[in-house]
């Protein structure tokens, strides 16, 4: 046979056209599963992108202190549709794997667009998988800043996804309107009317037997997880990489007093907290002042964004309390600072509208206890709609900006 005018090779192993002979191999197949990481992909993307301005501001975006459970909601789901993907991936690469070896490689410029997007969708999709699982277990074997890479590979990935899309669109409408009878890989011609799992070469599981395992095991992993987040589930979260009823004071830990550097300075009887920056008269209390000014209680959520949550009782002074003790006049933003020397999230801003919600607190005690070193001692930020990592613990200074 002669393609571009070159001859093609005999056809061996996985080039042969008997080589992918199973019933599951099919368009509709492929289709289906497309369709369900198609609406993981987009939601995981859009709850992302949501976690990563969260994190990560422009100065033009504002990110309002209320529904106050509001990032605890979209980043759970975040981490359960990443994690749902996983077994679908799998699924569906397993399925197409044999257009790897199609010959000739790309017919027409849709096809060209379709294998083209391949590289980016697939490699990225790969990607996001693993080192999001590695991130919600703490694992970073790697050199690079995680947020950030995170980030752009998403969008990376989501343009293929659109790509791919767009070029696929009409093959999955014919698969999915015709009952999917093509057997992806294979040669012979099935009657459009035809019942695949008959008239395709059976070989091992059916194609209903391909998706029952695939969506089964993927709700399997929504299951045992979720209820790091979703407390009706709680005693079923039994992958989850963290519970969130264990740790000091009956919630977790993900960063210690001793990694973060900060014993010695946040037990010293010397701790100040100071307000400085534009602030008509800056301040400096001692842990006796703190507690001497009127303290306020709020329930709210921790979210972190390896996606575990918690609901605690939290008690300190309200932060623009502090503010309007230093003379500062109407909601200003501020940066939180924290005691922690070294590494990354050692401040946060907090805008204004937060800044001015009533529940918006530097904490001292949780759930009617003084803090635990760990959890943030002598003082820590806790506020509606923050990521936990922004919740700036062992706080030392307020600037206002």
């Amino acid at each position: 046979m002669r393609i571009f005018g070159a001859i093609r090779p005999p056809a061996v192993g996985p080039f042969r056209d008997d080589a992918f002979t199973s019933s599951a191999r099919i368009e509709r197949t492929a289709a289906i599963l497309g369709i369900a990481l198609g609406v993981s992909f987009f939601t995981c993307f859009a709850t992302g992108l949501y976690s990563h301005l969260a994190q990560y501001p422009p100065s033009w975006l504002h990110l309002s202190a209320r529904p106050a459970g509001l990032y605890r909601f979209t980043q759970g789901v975040h981490i359960a549709t990443g994690l749902a993907s996983i077994p679908l991936l799998f699924a569906k690469l397993w399925t197409v794997f044999p257009k790897l070896f199609a010959w000739p490689p790309f017919q027409g410029v849709a096809s060209l667009l379709e294998r083209l997007s391949l590289l980016p969708l697939v490699g990225g999709a790969v990607f996001l998988l693993f080192s999001g699982l590695a991130n919600i277990n703490l694992w970073y074997p790697w050199p690079f800043n995680f947020p950030i890479a995170h980030y752009w590979v998403a969008w990376i990935t989501i343009g293929g996804l659109v790509v791919h899309i767009g070029a696929k669109i009409s093959t999955t409408r014919a698969a999915l309107r015709r009952g999917g009878a093509d057997t992806i890989g294979a040669t012979t011609t099935v009657e459009p009317n035809s019942d695949a799992s008959v008239a395709a070469p059976v070989n091992g599981m059916s194609r209903r037997q391909l998706l029952a395992t695939a969506f089964g095991i993927s709700g399997l992993v929504t299951l045992v997880t979720v209820g790091q987040t979703y407390a009706p589930l709680r005693k079923l979260a039994l992958l989850a990489p963290r519970r969130p009823d264990v740790g000091p004071q009956g919630f977790p830990v993900n960063r210690t007093a001793r990694a973060a550097g900060v014993t010695e300075a946040a037990r010293s009887a010397d701790y100040r907290l100071e307000v400085t920056g534009r602030v008509p008269k800056p301040i400096t209390l001692d842990l006796d002042q703190i507690r001497a000014m009127p303290q306020h209680s709020a329930t709210l959520p921790i979210a972190c964004v390896e996606g575990w949550s918690t609901t605690q009782d939290w008690e300190g002074i309200r932060l623009r309390d502090l503010l309007a003790h230093a003379g500062v006049g109407g909601s200003r933003a501020v940066r939180i600072e924290s005691l922690q020397q070294h590494r990354s999230y050692r401040s946060s801003v907090v805008d204004a509208e937060q800044v001015s919600d009533p529940d918006t607190l530097l904490a001292l005690r949780v759930n009617g206890e003084a803090l635990e070193l760990d959890h943030g001692a002598p003082l820590r930020l806790i506020g509606p709609n923050r990521p936990g990592v922004m919740q700036t613990k062992w706080v030392t200074r307020v600037v206002v900006l």
